[in-house]
């Protein structure tokens, strides 16, 4: 069988952890932690370095910021931490948040620990090896675990002021054209296009719900028999706002080719059990209380764009030096790809 459990590497020297210091903060700080601790580093990610750390106490995980020269608003553990620790008591599931630490002299970078969620984590969005029937499953449970956020009581929550209220896809077009521009290497006419028409364009935000920011497969750790999310990861993008953006990020795999990641697209129906974007759409409306969503090209070429920022500052911190991943480099080259994606959905949306 398939072995789905997330995979580890060992640790590169730039990545290694000041392992005393570490001990004596996870002693001082993770309820029930017993030393002698030993650490790896999780293959996949590359905004921030994630470790496993094993304990007699049981296993934990560790993220924290990259180390370098870093842009201002990315990388915010903190942020991650904190809507962790405020989704946990509600019953959504999280990783179970041990503790937060923003004192760089411990390991070098501020960082967090959380539980380890033990189950499957599955990076083709196609399934393959998996019967129809199960596919539908877990599509299912994908996307009732989005509407299950969408409709979490964020005030509650205590995460009334998590993000700024009203506005967000307008924030959201300014924050990645400042992102892109503070980390672009050269100049591209489809990128100073797209940020030109979707400034102009921005649709009107009905509703505010906690936003994750990154909603896709690989995000995800599922139970390992059943087909059900135990764990959603990487909150590095979360904040208040439309959940439109999650949603039809979500959607995106509908309309990306299959290459062993999340896209399905030329791969959903009865044959292969992965449902239909219509039916997607259909079941997370019935869930969240729509009559329907908007049309989703403008969508879709704002998330490419916004994907176009984040891959930008990875190819940057290939530049810099400071990139943390072996994949960082392959994925800089799909800047060009996802600006010129991003552009036809434009097109289609009316640019």
């Amino acid at each position: 069988m398939t072995d789905f459990a997330p995979q580890t590497m060992a640790v590169p020297d730039k990545d290694r952890l000041d392992e005393d210091r570490l001990t004596a903060w996870m002693v001082a700080n993770v309820a029930g932690f017993e030393s002698p601790l030993t650490y790896a580093k999780f293959s996949g990610g590359q905004s921030n370095p994630t470790f496993k750390i094993s304990a007699g106490s049981g296993d934990y995980v560790l993220r924290r910021k990259p180390l370098g020269n870093l842009l201002p608003s990315a990388h915010a553990v903190d942020r991650e931490y904190r809507v962790i620790d405020g989704l946990y008591p509600t019953g959504f599931p999280v990783a179970r948040p041990y503790g937060l630490c923003t004192n760089p002299a411990v390991i070098g970078t501020e960082f967090y620990v959380m539980g380890f969620a033990d189950g499957r984590n599955l990076w083709d969005g196609t399934l393959p090896g998996f019967a129809p029937s199960e596919r539908t499953d877990i599509y299912n449970a994908m996307c009732d675990t989005l509407a299950a956020l969408h409709t979490t009581d964020h005030e509650a929550a205590g995460l009334g002021d998590y993000g700024r209220p009203g506005n967000y896809f307008e924030r959201q077009v300014a924050r990645w054209t400042k992102q892109y521009c503070a980390s672009e290497t050269e100049r591209m006419e489809t990128v100073e296009r797209l940020i030109d028409y979707l400034g102009r364009t921005v649709p009107p935000q009905t509703r505010t719900s906690i936003v994750h920011g990154d909603y896709r497969i690989d995000n995800m750790i599922f139970h390992k028999t059943e087909p059900r999310v135990i764990a959603l990861l990487d909150w590095e993008l979360s904040t208040l706002g439309d959940p439109l953006a999650d949603f039809s990020y979500f959607l995106m795999s509908w309309v990306t080719a299959p290459e062993g990641r999340s896209g399905v697209l030329g791969h959903t129906g009865p044959a292969t059990g992965i449902p239909t974007i219509d039916e997607m759409v259909a079941r997370y409306c019935a869930a969240t209380g729509r009559d329907g969503v908007p049309d989703l090209n403008w969508y879709f070429s704002y998330n490419l764009f916004r994907l176009t920022g984040i891959v930008q500052g990875i190819k940057k911190r290939i530049v810099e030096g400071t990139a943390s991943s072996a994949q960082a480099e392959k994925s800089a080259a799909g800047v060009y790809r996802l600006a010129d994606a991003a552009w036809e959905f434009a097109v289609k949306a009316g640019a």
